[in-house]
């Protein structure tokens, strides 16, 4: 999802991403869910690499002073260290001219699906990144825009049939989720009842694929388009790179049918208003419940405090959560199905929302909050009972009485439980606790010290801050 015009209103930005607007528990799939279900449950369905992943949202533009390929290389070795696994770049192909936004455009208006960015650097810098990611064991996946090219890419003019026109003859902007024309003015939208256009779209990933060695891609609203379409692209991807990643914008049980993971809007505004006091940790009961009867336990879904749309436009974690995007974070970051997402600068605390159309580097110098972020990601990579989709363990709520606050929860795979508690309130919590599952010794992951919890008891949790107990 990209939003292409300052002007518009926060509503009119959601109802123009059909999958963000739609509640998972709206829509009335339920045959093609339980397909899903079922696919993803099975971990043949997913690359074995990805069980345990972390994934990284890079902005190329703003990465760096230089924006380039070649100067973000040189972060490579910091973001291995931070623990990250997936490195999922925001579109780097050429930006169209015609209808541009602002001086520089936006990622999302494509020119030219099989080409680089000039400003960002060449085929050969591409590689070069690519396999020093490889080098040390990261994976990365490229952004895709499949609804939509800019106005000036190539099939405008040799191949205007793919494009879904007005009666006029002329190219209409990108459609909302009702069928109608947005005013994203520079973006035409493709016409997906054109065979031939369906193609030559998957060969021009393929392109990525077998020349540029990408480990697979995110879909821009991925809900946007057919089904159909997706089964034909997991198929012959899949033909082609067997450990391929395919990560959907859109939140519907349906999409695990051919997706790996799907995002967490709903969480992340249940987040927002909890973060705020304008909702308690009551709802998240509520929230993981209806999870498990939509996604059951195979599906990955992505959880974050940010990424490049929330940042740009409707701003950065300080100023939606506060002091508690930390334990929002920790709680994204450990809960059932989840793949925890952390978006460029966050690590170092980037407390101003980059511009789109424009260059505006990360600040680095920020507080850093590196630690917290390494900690918490090896605590993933370590407790089997945190893997993702069908390799994690069960989740279980942790009764307590610290109110609508605090949230308590286990997650439990063989011998291994890991016990999350979080604290949304300015107050330290002294929460008294009923119903753990395993009693017994635990280790404090953050601070390393032992201790031994009854079935019944109570757990100090800081202001805005977080616990969380391994066994």
């Amino acid at each position: 999802m990209r939003h292409v015009l300052l002007p518009l209103t926060a509503a009119l930005l959601l109802s123009a991403c059909p999958s963000s607007q739609r509640s998972a528990s709206e829509e009335g799939e339920q045959p093609a869910t339980r397909v899903a279900r079922a696919a993803s449950a099975d971990t043949g369905f997913h690359p074995a690499w990805s069980r345990d992943a972390v994934i990284y949202e890079v902005n190329v533009r703003q990465y760096t002073p230089e924006g380039t390929f070649a100067a973000l290389q040189s972060h490579l070795p910091r973001l291995d260290e931070l623990g990250v696994d997936i490195l999922w770049l925001m579109p780097v192909q050429p930006i169209g001219k015609a209808n541009r936004k602002g001086s520089l455009g936006s990622y999302y208006s494509i020119a030219d699906y099989t080409a680089i960015n000039p400003e960002f650097g060449t085929e050969a810098d591409f590689r070069r990144f690519v396999d020093s990611a490889h080098a040390l064991g990261m994976k990365v996946i490229l952004d895709w825009v499949p609804n939509h090219t800019a106005f000036d890419h190539e099939w405008a003019a040799r191949h205007r049939d793919y494009y879904d026109l007005r009666p006029d003859g002329s190219m209409r902007n990108a459609r909302d989720n009702e069928g109608n024309e947005t005013d994203w003015t520079d973006v035409a939208e493709l016409d997906y009842g054109n065979t031939d256009m369906r193609r030559a779209q998957i060969a021009e990933m393929r392109w990525w694929v077998d020349s540029m060695h990408v480990d697979g891609f995110r879909f821009d609203v991925a809900g946007g388009v057919p089904d159909d379409f997706w089964a034909e692209v997991r198929r012959e991807l899949k033909a082609a790179r067997p450990d391929l990643f395919m990560l959907a914008e859109a939140e519907r049980p349906a999409a695990h049918a051919y997706f790996d993971m799907t995002y967490g809007w709903e969480l992340h505004h249940l987040l927002n208003e909890i973060a705020r006091g304008k909702k308690g940790t009551a709802e998240l009961d509520r929230y993981f419940a209806r999870q498990d009867t939509l996604y059951g336990p195979g599906a990955y879904r992505m959880y974050f405090t940010s990424n490049h749309d929330e940042n740009s436009w409707q701003g950065t974690e300080f100023e939606r959560m506060g002091a508690n995007h930390v334990p929002a974070f920790v709680l994204a970051a450990t809960v059932r199905n989840s793949m925890p997402l952390l978006y460029t600068g966050q690590e170092a605390s980037l407390s101003k929302r980059l511009r789109f159309f424009e260059k505006d580097t990360v600040d680095w110098s920020g507080a850093s909050l590196a630690s917290f972020y390494r900690t918490l990601f090896e605590l993933k990579e370590r407790q089997p009972a945190l893997g993702n989709g069908p390799w994690g363990g069960v989740q279980a709520p942790l009764r307590t009485s610290g109110g609508e606050r605090v949230y308590a929860f286990t997650r439990t795979k063989g011998a291994n439980t890991v016990l999350v508690a979080v604290n949304f309130g300015d107050a330290p919590a002294t929460a008294r606790y009923a119903g753990l599952a395993r009693p017994g010794e635990y280790t404090d992951w953050f601070a390393k010290a032992k201790l031994s919890l009854p079935a019944a008891g109570s757990l100090d949790v800081p202001a805005h801050g977080y616990r969380v107990l391994v066994r």
